[in-house]
């Protein structure tokens, strides 16, 4: 575990020293769990954002964008639940005076046993070597099988007790499980209570006629008020989706682990209007597509899992998330929900409005089932800049810190050295930087010796770098080097476009699904 706290530790100071993520508002000591994203930052969460959109909606003929208002009617939020039911179980601990979410100290208990599963199985796979069946050692070890028995134990009654919204048994599990305080070591806990998450404003110039308003907790909501808008718009069809990224805000009181859980972060939704009764085969079939979508950024199979929900949220009829794999565990990356006609039926409720679609094959009208995609895009940076991240040993024995982001995602997708400041080599230089800036984002460096600039760039994730040298005056070539494998190969000035745009090109990333 340590050794996982200290990779986490090296991430997040390395996405501060390179320009990635800073703490909000840092010269006033900051604001806990609200990030900024600096240069780099901003420019890796622009093109994930584009490449999830790319494969949301511009691939697909039946999934539109729109871009909804993050304040929203009020009523919106009664009638979606939020009000009612949007809420965290919350535990304080009495010696260290310090709150929990009661659910999470107890998955991060299983996660501890879990941790114990992995290195029985780590044990047999070099035991065993090439002949190790992993899928049948998870089901016929004794000792994995009791591990798993007992998670599965405890997982079970956490989501029955939260779901009738029995408190005080998900203390009494805390309490037989022997859970103690990160802080202080104890078990001296408070009874388990509910907190609302949601952020109150206020709408209106005077405080007796102001409005009182949320900061939207989620951004599906304003997809679900404007679904016969986009629908009529658009002579959508069903199925179809709806699609949009933006802003939401949770009053999480214990928020932690960096960006993984802040109180302002970004979403990245879609809803799929299907006909009642054919939710279960849309819910697998988004469950696979958006696997492959992960996949095809290579950031390994065995990173990924899907976790089915115990307990179901009021509205859904099957919910699975994909976890990822973070320095800190497995955790939830995307939520995939089918959400039956709980969102249209309850706006049609409270608004009084028809929110229904009429089928003209069946000649009669319905409210549409929903299955739902979601993602955090501060998750989905974090477990790319978490995986990224490497120390490598050297044949010479020399380190180096290098980010291994996707190509597609790198924020700079080359960098331009001259390798002296002289003899015409930096006008070379910035002509190329001149002639590739329309299609990529490039940088010219030329301060330091050129193996610093490299390692420079290495750790910046900097895919490729271009060194201008004398050579280059005499025949108008340049040194290409990679930056995963540090291979240098001899190009033509004209072949640098073609080289990057093939292995940045977004189609030839997605195509991979």
């Amino acid at each position: 575990m340590a050794n996982q706290e200290e990779v986490f530790k090296k991430v997040i100071s390395h996405a501060k020293e390179y320009g990635y993520i800073f703490q909000s508002s840092e010269i006033y000591d900051g604001l806990s769990a609200v990030y900024d994203y600096a240069q780099n930052g901003a420019e890796l969460k622009k093109n994930i954002r584009e490449y999830w959109w790319r494969a949301m909606v511009q691939l697909n003929k039946n999934i539109v964008g729109i871009d909804a208002a993050i304040l929203m009617h009020p009523t919106t939020w009664k009638a979606s639940g939020h009000v009612d039911a949007f809420n965290d179980p919350l535990i304080d601990n009495k010696d260290s005076k310090k709150r929990y979410r009661a659910d999470v100290l107890v998955e991060d208990y299983t996660a501890k046993i879990e941790t114990k599963i992995e290195k029985e199985v780590k044990k047999a796979a070099k035991r065993f070597g090439d002949s190790f069946d992993k899928a049948q050692y998870l089901t016929t070890n004794p000792r994995v099988v009791e591990y798993q028995k007992k998670i599965d134990t405890i997982l079970k009654r956490l989501g029955k007790s939260l779901e009738n919204e029995d408190l005080a048994d998900v203390k009494a599990l805390i309490e037989e499980l022997g859970i103690v305080c990160p802080v202080s070591g104890s078990t001296n806990w408070t009874d388990v209570k509910q907190f609302n998450l949601m952020f109150g404003t206020k709408l209106g110039a005077s405080a007796d006629s102001a409005m009182d308003l949320y900061l939207r907790p989620e951004t599906a909501q304003g997809i679900f008020v404007n679904f016969l808008n986009v629908q009529k718009t658009g002579r959508m069809k069903i199925p179809f989706g709806i699609a949009q990224t933006g802003k939401a805000f949770r009053n999480e009181i214990v928020a932690r682990q960096f960006i993984f859980r802040m109180r302002e972060f970004e979403q990245m939704e879609m809803q799929f209007f299907v006909k009642p009764g054919s939710q279960k085969e849309w819910y697998e079939a988004w469950k696979e597509n958006r696997m492959k979508w992960h996949l095809s950024l290579g950031l390994g199979n065995e990173n990924y899992r899907f976790h089915d929900h115990e307990k179901l949220a009021h509205y859904a009829d099957a919910a699975t998330d994909i976890e990822f794999r973070f320095p800190f565990g497995f955790k939830e990356l995307e939520g995939i929900h089918s959400r039956t006609d709980f969102d249209l039926s309850a706006h049609e409720e409270h608004s009084g409005k028809k929110l229904q679609y009429f089928d003209h094959e069946e000649n009669k009208s319905y409210v549409p089932y929903v299955v739902e995609t979601s993602i955090g895009l501060d998750r989905m940076f974090l477990a790319i800049f978490s995986h990224a991240l490497k120390e490598e040993t050297l044949e010479n024995n020399s380190t180096r810190t290098v980010l291994k982001l996707p190509a597609v995602l790198a924020p700079t997708k080359a960098a331009v050295l001259p390798l002296v400041k002289k003899d015409g080599l930096p006008e070379v230089a910035h002509e190329i930087v001149e002639d590739l800036k329309w299609d990529f984002n490039v940088v010219y460096d030329e301060k330091d010796a050129v193996g610093r600039r490299y390692r420079r760039q290495d750790a910046v994730g900097t895919p490729f770098c271009i060194t201008v040298d004398h050579q280059t005056l005499e025949d108008q070539t340049v040194t290409l080097r990679h930056r995963d494998t540090m291979e240098q190969q001899r190009v033509a000035i004209s072949e640098v476009k073609a080289i990057i745009t093939k292995e940045v090109d977004m189609k030839s990333w997605l195509i991979k699904m």
